[in-house]
């Protein structure tokens, strides 16, 4: 009767295991569809997850299970190179996407399909979630995708936990798996320096790894950006072929890997660079990633963008619907030699121009070691009393007085060496105790890892509004890199890289639940700092200190592949050798203010830049909330030219400039517009017409939609004629 018991019960099992096997057999189908394109996700009979489609989306659901089927590249020995997130130490040979080393010391993890859930957040927003488990250790991963479906927008990012008995080491803790299917890989990558940002490379991927990443601990975007594109089987254009667009939400070291496997296929894993951060997990505590954007195209690149200027605008930037304070900056006017005489003239001058706006930078502040230059004072946020007797809020008054706002510099995360702080608080900072101290522009990074550090960050921005309620902005700039890394109170420094940039988000979002609405900048030198991490609570971030127009033409053209015009802070200033028209015309593709003196501007200079004001406010909502389309690229030709255009297609502003010296070079081929409504008819005037100039454009001619897009528009750009801005309006 026993032996007939255990028979039963290993019958039973047998059939359990059958069924079990069954069902997952069927291989569950996880489609993550938007407007446009599908990314499906399926299991396999071990409960793997592997990714099996990433393209157009199929009106016919049932046909992705007919994809895999159709490609004939032979075994790939593991069963899981298409896995959506891969591991290590068990069957992947290639680069994992997780590694661990368990409680037990073992190195090994499998992680296997438990269950999935979608849910609509709203009209337009969904989120899937995917649910992984070891079989063998009480270890978890959690996969998120959230998508956008009219923009064809994704985020991707994992939580990890365990309840092991004792600690896990996480080795690497990627926030996302992508895995493509190509002929071949076009990868365009950015690297750069100071007043060097946004510098394009586009090549074709190879076999092997290709990594982007970054060490530098804070101002990490300094030599390359977390934001890439990969076109497949040919490079895309502006207008054809299919690109994915990629960037990690992080303002921290991050690392992205495109591997391209012994079959051709690609994966990417992107998240925190895992260098020097191996991080100890406890039991329970739950590790979560940053998200990873990306965005896919099957009509180019401009397409692309355009998907994610809208996304951004209306999900992640902070008010990107909103409106934007045109402003007057002191910086290039006066640098560190300034007083309260000298800033009220200033301040009249912010007014005689017509701007929104009065920025003080950096030098007002520090008095034991005065701000002066940029070797001391850092770090020390009292008003100096030489330079500021009355203090800022005396300035915040006369900017009331003359009908402008005030905003004021600081730099919050940085310290210089002479200051005061550093006296008092030498454990603060970031240094090698043991080590000769390295600086970066005479300063060192002040521990965001510490809660007292953190809670004086907030109180040096809290304090000027505690004490200025009518503050009205706030340049944010983060100078320096960090050198060694240590923090004096972290019990494990393996954690610092990550807990740095995590203390710095406490830090944004105390100040954000305070002041929701207040613009602020995000500066950090230049390209320092530009992420989609970071922007959830800017308005805007500023591109580079290089505000040659003629290199800023360059630059915003490739930062507009991934933040919108309203993101971009451009300055007229005195860099470069062109003309006042065509520094305010290239400053006015985006957010634009003003860095010079005004009462030193010839009178029909003043006059344009006033006029050039009043038509910036009246044509910026179609720069800030329409669509871009890239016309010219300034590096294929000798006129670059851009297009922002309303939604309705009613109204648009072309910029068009001269970026070549060569003789005779201009517009001698008309210039195909894009977006129009061929059906519709559209007047052509040209802007910002300097004093004394007449225009060449006849602005009384009527053109179809169809003739500009087909045969185009010459705006006779030339020599004398180096910047021509357009208006198109139908009627």
């Amino acid at each position: 009767m026993k032996r007939m018991r255990e028979t039963g019960l290993i019958v039973a099992v047998t059939l359990l295991s059958l069924v079990q096997r069954n069902t997952f057999a069927q291989q569950v189908l996880i489609p993550i569809e938007t407007k446009s394109n599908a990314l499906v996700l399926q299991t396999d009979a071990n409960k793997q997850v592997g990714i099996i489609y990433l393209g157009p989306k199929l009106a016919d659901k049932s046909e992705y299970n007919q994809v895999t089927a159709q490609y004939k590249q032979g075994s790939d020995y593991t069963g899981v190179s298409n896995a959506a997130y891969s591991t290590a130490g068990t069957r992947n040979l290639f680069e994992p996407a997780i590694a661990v080393t368990h409680a037990d010391g073992n190195n090994s993890l499998d992680l296997q399909y438990v269950r999935h859930e979608s849910k609509k957040l709203d009209d337009n927003t969904s989120l899937l979630t995917v649910f992984l488990k070891d079989p063998v250790y009480n270890f978890e991963v959690t996969l998120f995708y959230k998508s956008w479906f009219n923009e064809d927008v994704t985020e991707q990012w994992s939580e990890i936990k365990h309840s092991e008995k004792g600690n896990v080491i996480l080795h690497k803790y990627a926030s996302a798996g992508l895995y493509l299917k190509a002929g071949s890989y076009w990868l365009k990558q950015y690297h750069g320096d100071w007043a060097k940002e946004m510098q394009a490379e586009e090549a074709r991927l190879t076999h092997g790894i290709k990594t982007l990443d970054s060490k530098l601990g804070s101002r990490t975007n300094l030599f390359q950006p977390p934001s890439f594109m990969v076109s497949l089987d040919k490079p895309a254009t502006e207008d054809e072929g299919t690109v994915l667009y990629g960037s990690l939400e992080w303002s921290g070291n991050f690392r992205i890997d495109l591997e391209l496997d012994n079959q051709d296929n690609l994966r990417i894993m992107a998240g925190i660079n895992n260098y020097a951060s191996a991080y100890t997990l406890k039991p329970g505590e739950v590790f979560t990633t940053p998200a990873f954007l990306s965005v896919l195209s099957t009509n180019g690149k401009g397409e692309a963008s355009r998907k994610l200027h809208s996304w951004a605008r209306n999900y992640k930037i902070l008010d990107g619907k909103g409106n934007r304070l045109t402003l007057l900056n002191n910086w290039e006017a006066t640098y560190f030699d300034f007083n309260e005489a000298k800033l009220k003239e200033l301040l009249k001058d912010t007014r005689k121009l017509g701007v929104d706006l009065f920025l003080l930078d950096d030098g007002w502040f520090a008095n034991k070691y005065p701000r002066n230059d940029d070797k001391a004072g850092l770090g020390d946020w009292q008003e100096n009393k030489n330079k500021l007797p009355n203090g800022i809020a005396s300035l915040v008054k006369e900017a009331q007085a003359n009908g402008v706002k005030f905003g004021i510099w600081v730099e919050p995360e940085m310290v210089n060496p002479r200051s005061e702080l550093y006296e008092q608080h030498p454990d603060w900072v970031v240094k090698q105790s043991a080590r000769p101290e390295y600086y970066f522009r005479n300063q060192l990074v002040l521990d965001l890892t510490n809660p007292a550090v953190q809670e004086h960050v907030f109180n040096v921005v809290d304090n000027l509004f505690t004490k200025n309620p009518t503050l009205a902005y706030i340049k944010w700039d983060c100078n320096a890199v960090i050198y060694n890394a240590h923090a004096a109170k972290l019990g494990n420094q393996s954690h610092f890289y990550i807990q740095y940039v995590q203390g710095l988000y406490n830090v944004l979002k105390r100040l954000r639940a305070k002041y929701p609405t207040v613009p602020m900048m995000l500066c950090s030198g230049g390209g320092g700092r530009v992420d989609y991490g970071a922007l959830q609570y800017f308005t805007e971030f500023w591109p580079s200190d290089n505000t040659d127009p003629l290199e800023r033409i360059f630059m915003q053209w490739e930062y507009s592949y991934f933040y919108p015009a309203i993101t971009s802070s451009n300055h007229v200033t005195d860099w470069g050798k062109q003309p006042i028209k065509f520094r305010t015309d290239v400053a006015m593709m985006g957010k634009m203010g003003f860095d010079i003196v005004v009462s030193h501007l010839k009178e029909n200079d003043l006059t344009f830049c006033q006029e050039a004001i009043k038509t910036y406010n009246a044509v910026k909502p179609i720069i800030w909330q329409g669509d871009q389309y890239r016309l010219q690229n300034p590096l294929d030709n000798s006129v670059a030219s851009v297009l922002y255009l309303n939604t309705q297609k009613t109204a648009g502003v072309v910029f068009n400039y001269l970026v070549n010296n060569r003789y005779d070079a201009g517009s001698q081929l008309p210039i195909r517009m894009k977006g129009l409504d061929p059906a519709k008819k559209y007047t052509i005037k040209e802007l910002n017409v300097y004093p004394g100039t007449t225009s060449t454009i006849d602005g009384s001619k009527v053109y179809t939609g169809e003739f500009l897009m087909k045969v185009g528009f010459n705006p006779d750009v030339k020599n004398g004629r180096n910047s021509v801005v357009l208006e198109v309006k139908a009627f």
